[in-house]
């Protein structure tokens, strides 16, 4: 019962993250106006805001003006439950659990907005390194540790930023992901996090590349990488270090 209680919850924190995609860039309020066709600006009601039912309900058209709706809604509504969903799985109804629910959301905000614009928004980012730092002050209240995860968000930012400074292959927004990451995750779990993001980026890069979607001159947004990087290690992360270190101990 809990388990779809958690996944109805992802998808209607989906639909408020897709909002809030769509707006960001545009420099728009996340809270008003209310939910409305970008086309012919009909308010859209609350029954016809239900994630993914509606979306399916409405063959993917306004009620109104029969525009069509971008099947992203859904697949952003679908996919945040099923990250809140693998979360509680893992991390039980726990401290843990609730904080990666916010670092996911501030992620899959980021990591869309970068792909869709190449843009990293300042605003967005330090929204998120506030609740991690809030996060911390929890943890330092209940005697957990907090010194790893200070160090995560350390670690990330002095390695991407001197990429930046010294190849300018980067840009100053994806040290703003990584610390926020980092912030999260912790240390160890950080040099996991940023080995996966050069594989997964530069894997990303060459398909782009032989599919002539884009030139070896043309930029390529990173941010999406550290966050699909960012999200195994929150699921596999243990995992993967573990088996590195008995494939090293192998050899």
């Amino acid at each position: 019962m809990i388990e779809s209680l958690i996944f109805i919850l992802g998808t209607v924190i989906g639909s408020f993250l897709n909002l809030c995609i769509c707006r960001i860039p545009k420099n728009e309020s996340i809270v008003y106006p209310v939910s409305h066709c970008t086309s012919c600006q009909n308010k859209i009601k609350p029954y016809d805001l239900i994630p993914i039912i509606s979306y399916i309900l409405l063959k993917g058209r306004c009620r109104y003006c029969k525009e069509k709706i971008s099947i992203v809604s859904p697949v952003i509504e679908l996919f945040t439950g099923v990250i809140f969903l693998g979360l509680y799985l893992k991390y039980g109804l726990t401290i843990e659990f609730i904080k990666y629910l916010f670092l996911c959301s501030f992620l899959i905000i980021i990591g869309c907005i970068d792909y869709n614009t190449t843009d990293v928004y300042f605003n967005t980012t330090i929204s998120g390194i506030i609740v991690g730092i809030l996060f911390l002050l929890i943890n330092w209240y209940l005697n957990l540790p907090i010194k790893t995860y200070f160090l995560g968000g350390i670690i990330a930012g002095i390695a991407i930023s001197l990429i930046v400074i010294l190849t300018g292959g980067m840009g100053w927004g994806d040290v703003e992901i990584c610390v926020l990451s980092g912030i999260y995750i912790g240390a160890k779990l950080t040099i996991l996090m940023l080995f996966l993001s050069f594989i997964i980026g530069s894997i990303v890069g060459i398909i782009l590349i032989i599919y002539k979607k884009k030139s070896r001159k043309d930029y390529i947004a990173f941010g999406p990488s550290i966050v699909i990087a960012t999200l195994i290690t929150i699921y596999s992360g243990e995992s993967i270090i573990k088996w590195y270190l008995n494939f090293g101990l192998v050899i």
